[in-house]
């Protein structure tokens, strides 16, 4: 089975690394990091770099394809080269998926029209600009298309992928091995369990536009 992870400057690292580190240890898998331009390929916060040796062209035939989110999301939303690969291999491929805003990326290359998805919390109410219907749900499944919420949502739908792809006890064995077993100091992974000054500090923080 290969797995294609699409890269470009400015994606969130944990979107892809996440279910990197889950769907790379499934048995008989390759894995292979894409882009519309290999070289180093930097994340959103300018300190990490991925080395990408594959062009989108090179890798014509994944069974599963990956696309993660991030601030550079926004520059990959026009039609183009990755739109026209990504309705390529679409056509083909076992399972379609995305993680946060990546899923506005597959929205915008028009394969996940008529589908449920969700995606980042804060990007929710833009899939249905694109005839998709937003679902607010950690992980969703329509048709051979995955979707996740954001970032760490990226590591349920690697999961719960590997459970459909290999098997529930393979997937609950690779969840022992990294072991995934989330106890967070803090009850604040959503807008509706955060405090109102704490939803205000992150638009304060990281304010829109």
């Amino acid at each position: 089975m290969q797995v294609a992870v699409v890269l470009y400057p400015g994606f969130t690292s944990l979107d892809v690394i996440g279910p990197y580190e889950v769907l790379g240890r499934l048995p008989d898998t390759e894995v292979v990091f894409v882009a519309e331009h290999p070289g180093l390929v930097r994340n959103d916060l300018g300190s990490l770099s991925i080395n990408v040796v594959a062009r989108l062209a090179d890798v014509p035939n994944p069974d599963v394809v990956i696309i993660g989110g991030g601030p550079g999301q926004t520059e990959q939303m026009s039609d183009g080269t990755l739109h026209e690969w990504l309705r390529a291999v679409d056509r083909t491929c076992a399972w379609t998926t995305s993680v946060c805003t990546g899923t506005l990326i597959l929205a915008a290359a028009g394969v996940l029209e008529g589908r449920r998805a969700t995606t980042h919390w804060g990007a929710l109410e833009h899939l249905a600009e694109f005839g998709v219907t937003p679902t607010n749900e950690r992980v969703v499944i329509d048709g051979h298309y995955a979707t996740a919420a954001g970032v760490s949502a990226g590591i349920d739908m690697a999961l719960t992928l590997a459970g459909l792809i290999a098997g529930d006890d393979t997937a609950q064995a690779l969840q022992l091995l990294i072991e995934y077993a989330p106890q967070p100091p803090y009850d604040s992974g959503s807008p509706d369990s955060a405090p109102a000054e704490v939803v205000e500090k992150l638009y304060a923080m990281f304010p829109a536009g």
